[in-house]
């Protein structure tokens, strides 16, 4: 990994090429229904987490467990469903890029006549780095990763699809896959990686000082 401030620090085309890239092996994943294929835009120790309740957490570190549990179990059954970035912030500074995403599941409400949607505003936060060793030496990839988005909005879809009799059946297993025995769910005390990416818990990034505890 490198140093976002140092002699590896990325310029804004650099950034934008490789969101542009992003943005298509998304699309193409999408297409096919396999989110897999994403996992080479990922560094090697790189960690990708979200948060589903404050004790049960998800955390994938290294990009094999990214392939296999991040973008493998936790997204088999979403077929046909898609995280169109709406908006994208860029911080080239810093390394780091937001991009809002609203969650459609491809399948149609017929008293609406539109996609059944994840209501609530969805992103990910990633942090961006050029590779300094490695195969991946010079390259630019993703260090870290996090995720959020509003789970009383997805469940309430999930039951609103359920209730209509719409869920394919991929879908219904992908349902069951919940609780702490699933690879990469976590009690938070239990978590490989921290719920802030490494370097903002670590402070790299601080803009304000808390203020004193009072005791």
């Amino acid at each position: 990994m490198s140093d976002p401030n140092g002699s590896n620090a990325l310029t804004r085309a650099e950034i934008e090429e490789f969101w542009e890239s992003w943005l298509e092996i998304n699309r193409e994943a999408e297409r096919i229904g396999d989110w897999r294929i994403m996992a080479d835009h990922y560094a090697e120790d790189a960690s990708y987490g979200w948060m589903y309740s404050v004790d049960e957490h998800f955390m994938a570190v290294g990009r094999d467990q990214i392939r296999d549990w991040a973008i493998g179990i936790e997204m088999d059954g979403f077929d046909g469903w898609h995280y169109d970035y709406v908006a994208t912030v860029m911080d080239e500074r810093n390394g780091m890029i937001v991009g809002f995403w609203k969650q459609r599941s491809g399948i149609v409400d017929e008293a609406t006549g539109k996609e059944y949607e994840i209501l609530g505003i969805g992103g990910s936060w990633f942090g961006v780095e050029r590779q300094t060793h490695g195969a991946n030496a010079g390259q630019v990839k993703i260090a870290w990763q996090r995720d959020w988005f509003d789970m009383p909005s997805t469940a309430h879809t999930f039951m609103e699809i359920l209730k209509a009799g719409k869920a394919p059946e991929r879908l219904l297993e992908r349902m069951k896959v919940t609780g702490h025995g699933v690879p990469g769910h976590y009690h938070l005390e239990d978590l490989p990686s921290p719920v802030w990416p490494p370097p903002v818990e670590e402070g790299r990034f601080l803009q304000q000082r808390p203020a004193e505890v009072q005791a």
